[in-house]
């Protein structure tokens, strides 16, 4: 369900940045840590566009890796399924360090 509400701002803010002008692609990134599937959120965003100008547009999300660095014994590692565990001392308290969410970058239209 989450995926489907964030399927529809990505293409509401497609819409808004294609002017009325028919949308032909829209790129962006998904941070991993998200919990979110990039495929989910391209389905939903494929049937919420039918009968708008976005309608058939390829919705590109590029998944970003972020690292972690422990507040315990300040490793730095890459979280393993969305849990900042830390591989050296167990702690889960973390400072991700890198961008989080999911973030339009370009809307191509058409023209």
């Amino acid at each position: 369900m989450h995926e489907s509400s964030l399927a529809k701002q990505v293409l509401d803010a497609a819409l808004a940045g294609a002017g009325g002008a028919r949308v032909t692609r829209v790129r962006g990134w998904l941070a991993e840590t998200e919990s979110l599937s990039g495929e989910s959120i391209a389905f939903h965003f494929a049937a919420l566009a039918q009968g708008t100008p976005a309608e058939g547009a390829r919705l590109e999300l590029e998944l970003r890796h972020v690292e972690a660095r422990c507040a315990s014994c300040d490793e730095t590692y890459a979280p393993e399924h969305h849990v900042t565990l830390c591989p050296r001392c167990g702690s889960t308290a973390a400072e991700l360090l890198g961008e989080t969410g999911l973030y339009v970058e370009s809307v191509d239209v058409e023209g």
